[in-house]
């Protein structure tokens, strides 16, 4: 096996396993304890791991579990989001029937799409609000419990109510996105909603900065390669390029 490709097939066992002993990775991979110390340097450069006692771990705060407030995150990587918003709304046509996520990235979808005649299915009530003046823009709410941290609705129905619309383009978002772990977020309610979107709609875009790759959120909504596009401020990481080139998975980035 070939260095680059044995290096990240321990990245994938480390994540799935969260901690793991050299000793474990020796036998696992069948390779020299020497080979796999160089290996872990190699690794632990990308800031995600920690060195502890005869193995490594995933450090605690690259599994986000929980959701920051909804008006802390909508000022974060702001310019980022803007971009990414630009990007996606670039890829919205006339007479588009679109799903748009809730989250801080898929607001800033709004001011590109706000002048055209589309139809939007959403639980996001910041876009909700966004779109009451503006005619031209046909809005279905799905309802539900409200999420005051994501200021959306979710909705444990979601799959019966979506089965109503033929939505071409769904436009996501996610607490972070890994290999080995796919597409994740925080909420249970929401996640469900997200994964009835997924298998509903024709094409998938998932929207995301270049601070959630490699970053796992509490629950699995879809596997990354049930997405077919990317749009992200930047190009991704190496290990990403690859997977997506491998799965058909066009990234779009500015």
């Amino acid at each position: 096996m070939i260095k680059e490709v044995r290096i990240k097939k321990i990245q994938e066992y480390i994540d799935e396993k969260e901690s793991v002993s050299l000793d474990e990775l020796v036998s696992v991979f069948n390779v020299s304890k020497n080979t796999i110390r160089r290996d872990i340097q190699e690794i632990m450069k990308s800031g995600k791991y920690k060195k502890i006692y005869g193995g490594i771990s995933v450090k605690h705060d690259s599994i986000k579990k929980g959701l920051d407030p909804f008006s802390e995150r909508s000022v974060r990587n702001k310019k980022e989001k803007q971009i990414i918003g630009k990007l996606a709304g670039a890829l919205v046509k006339d007479d588009d029937i679109i799903f748009v996520d809730s989250g801080t990235t898929t607001i800033e979808m709004f001011e590109y799409i706000k002048d055209k005649h589309i139809t939007i299915v959403t639980n996001n009530i910041d876009l909700i609000m966004k779109c009451i003046p503006h005619d031209n823009l046909t809005v279905i709410c799905i309802g539900g419990i409200l999420e005051r941290q994501t200021s959306s609705f979710g909705n444990i129905n979601s799959m019966e109510f979506l089965n109503i619309y033929n939505i071409n383009k769904a436009f996501m978002s996610s607490t972070g996105i890994s290999i080995t772990n796919g597409v994740t977020n925080a909420s249970p309610i929401e996640s469900k909603l997200k994964e009835a979107v997924v298998r509903r709609c024709e094409e998938v875009y998932l929207l995301i900065d270049h601070e959630k790759f490699n970053k796992q959120g509490l629950i699995t909504y879809c596997n990354l390669d049930e997405i077919h596009y990317l749009i992200t401020d930047q190009k991704p990481p190496l290990d990403f390029c690859e997977y997506f080139d491998e799965n058909n998975i066009k990234v779009i980035s500015e």
